[in-house]
């Protein structure tokens, strides 16, 4: 059992502990399931394209959600992971893992108070943050400076520049500067570098469309760069990308480090995406696992219903069996139509294999994986991957 969290314990993971060593047919319905033979492909291909080309990489743990996966990432060759929220990053710490960054701002100073607390007490743990405002450094600084924190314990502080994804950052060149210049001022602050995502550049299915996003996103990023540059402040590192995207900003020279996330499991948005050249492909290694449990004429029904999937992205593709598209069926159910007239229905009971439409949102939804090795036909449950930060919003 992970101890990441300091929760207790729901009921349904006692039942789902009696699982392991079982057949994947023992497997009760809904249930959120890892092949581990998949994911773990897809673990050794990005380390390994990560090493080939020089980068750093920081993948997003808010993917998972999973301590144990964020540090099996790491032993893999990952500097550290992201996260999004200031409670993600304090669970993971507490779960064993050492180098987490918050590449999103945190203004609240609640928020900030429990992160520099953590700096103060896990001095074995490297913390950073972006930030995109003069209050965001300032904030930042007093809650370090009120909690005792001393020089030796400096926060990593990256500069968001908005890159044309029309949400968080400064605009390119000057605005960055000037917020470099006031970090400097602080000395529980150390300037890191910049923070350089293209959030919607990650589902542009064309990959000219995609590339054309990515080569404004390095203007812009350089731009900065040159910018601070001339004003005496070194840039250690520029960090951003996606599965998306990540072959282009490799391209580009501008990035140093990559936040992917998605291609541990991927799911079935990012497999609509056109590949790019020379990216590797991804297999899809996270499923839900649900039972036809009604049928008519016209369509079968499942247990699988948004309580067990997210559908910001679209809803689940059917992974198998094949010729069956998923349809809307409410919070506990989802409805199975043939693909084509004249292909059958599933019966009663029978198993469908779901490939979720996002994988974030997903697992946020469930408080345990199910880790299959041996396929997810024949393969038998090796073991239980804990959601550690489901629920850590703040």
């Amino acid at each position: 059992m992970n101890a990441a969290s300091d929760a207790p314990l729901p009921a349904h993971w006692h039942h789902a502990q009696a699982l392991i060593g079982q057949s994947v047919a023992t497997i009760d319905t809904p249930a959120l399931v890892v092949d581990l033979d998949a994911m773990e492909r897809n673990l050794a291909h990005m380390a390994a394209y990560a090493r080939a080309h020089g980068l750093r990489l920081r993948p997003h743990a808010k993917m998972h959600k999973s301590a144990e996966l964020a540090r099996l990432q790491m032993a893999h060759g990952a500097v550290g992971v992201c996260v999004q929220k200031t409670d993600e990053a304090l669970v993971l710490a507490r779960g064993g893992v050492t180098d987490i960054y918050i590449s999103n701002e945190v203004i609240a100073p609640a928020k900030l108070q429990r992160l520099a607390q953590a700096v103060l007490t896990l001095p074995d743990t490297r913390f950073g943050i972006a930030v995109d405002s003069a209050a965001g450094v300032l904030r930042l600084a007093h809650a370090l400076e009120a909690a005792g924190v001393g020089g030796q314990e400096r926060m990593d502080v990256y500069v968001e520049v908005d890159v044309g994804h029309g949400r968080c950052g400064v605009p390119p060149g000057e605005p960055a500067v000037d917020l470099a210049r006031l970090i400097a001022q602080h000395p529980v602050l150390r300037f890191a570098g910049l923070q350089a995502y293209h959030g919607r550049a990650q589902h542009l299915r064309d990959p000219g469309e995609r590339a054309r996003a990515i080569g404004e996103a390095a203007w812009a990023a350089a731009l900065t760069r040159e910018r601070l540059q001339a004003a005496g402040f070194a840039v250690p590192l520029i960090t951003g990308a996606g599965t998306g995207t990540f072959a282009l900003e490799t391209a580009s020279r501008i990035w140093g480090e990559v936040q992917v996330g998605s291609y541990l499991f991927m799911d079935a948005d990012y497999a609509r995406n056109e590949s790019a050249p020379l990216a590797p492909v991804f297999e899809h290694a996270l499923f839900i696992k649900t039972q036809v449990m009604s049928r008519s004429t016209q369509h079968a029904v499942c247990d699988a219903g948004h309580k067990s999937h997210a559908i910001d992205s679209g809803l689940p593709a059917v992974w198998s069996p094949s010729g069956l598209v998923f349809a809307n069926g409410g919070d506990e159910h989802g409805l199975l139509r043939a693909a084509h007239a004249g292909h059958p229905l599933p019966h009663l009971g029978d198993t469908v294999w779901l490939v979720p439409g996002h994988c974030d949102p997903t697992v946020n939804l469930h408080d345990v994986m199910l880790g299959v090795r041996g396929g997810l036909s024949t393969g038998t449950v090796e073991r239980l991957i804990r959601v550690d930060t489901r629920g850590a919003l703040g």
